[in-house]
Formats: C-alpha cells, structure tokens, sequence
C-alpha cells in the first residue's frame, strides 16, 4: 500500500486536544503518512467537512473529534452528528472512526481529560488497522475491549 492520508476533524468545542493525541499515536504507527487537519467550531459541523475532507484531499480514511455538552439540546446535536457521519461513510465507502467524549461521563476535568486521551490513542490505532487490513480488528471480537475506560473483557 501507497502512503496512507489520514484526515482528522477536531472542533473548538473540546475541551481537550485530541487531535494532537491522534496525530502523536499515528505517527508512531505510520511515520510516513500524510496527516490533513481541520478544526471546525462544533460536532454538527464536522459531517459536511468530512465529506469535504475526503473529496479534496482522498483521504484512506478519518477520524473525527467530538465533544458533547451535558444539556439536552447537545444530545441532539450529537444524534444528528451522527448520523451525519454514518451517512458521509456509506456516500464515500471511506471508514470514518468517531471518537465522542460525552461530559457527563465524569464530572472530574482531569479524569474527562483522561478519558479523551485514551479514547483518542485507542482509536486512532484502530483507523490505521482498518485501513491497512479491515480483518485486522476480528481477532478481538468479543473481548470487552473500552475506549476511554479499562477493558472490561469478555463474559465466559
């Protein structure tokens, strides 16, 4: 396989960088890739910039960002973020990874901050294996593995 280009989405809304995690982690996995960034204010914004993404810059595949406030209206901007994004992945067949961090997972900034981090990591290990080998990750099916928490691992 040519060089990867990976497209990443982050907003101004996090309140973490993530994106910076992600570009740290791929590097590591895929020194040479071709990491293109784009910062958008919010989760509802980032379906149309990864259709424009992929259509500008033929991006293997992304990783998109988002940060969902606790009130009502953010759970709504979320659903319809979503959707957008599944719906950007089945128009371009490129596997798009969303990674969410919801703030009512923890009321603690630094344990949110932690939980991003790790959400982050993780995922972006997962987008360079679906890229380069979509079996990859079925080897792991089943096996309680977490983003952003411990691994819990499977039900015997």
């Amino acid at each position: 396989m040519s060089r990867l280009k990976i497209g990443i989405i982050d907003t101004t809304f996090a309140r973490v960088d993530m994106a910076s995690v992600v570009i740290e982690e791929i590097r590591k996995l895929e020194p040479q890739a071709e990491i293109i960034r784009w910062t958008v204010p919010g989760i509802k914004d980032i379906p149309g910039a990864a259709k424009r993404i992929i259509d500008f810059h033929n991006c293997d595949g992304l990783i998109v960002l988002g940060w969902v406030g606790k009130e009502f209206v953010d759970k709504l901007s979320y659903v319809a973020y979503s959707v957008g994004i599944m719906l950007v992945g089945i128009l371009t067949s490129k596997p798009i990874i969303d990674v969410t961090v919801h703030e009512e997972e923890s009321e603690d900034p630094k344990e949110l901050k932690k939980i991003a981090i790790d959400r982050a990591r993780k995922h972006a290990r997962n987008l360079i294996h679906v890229i380069k080998d979509p079996t990859y990750l079925t080897k792991w099916s089943g096996k309680g593995l977490r983003q952003g928490y411990p691994d819990v691992g499977p039900i015997d």
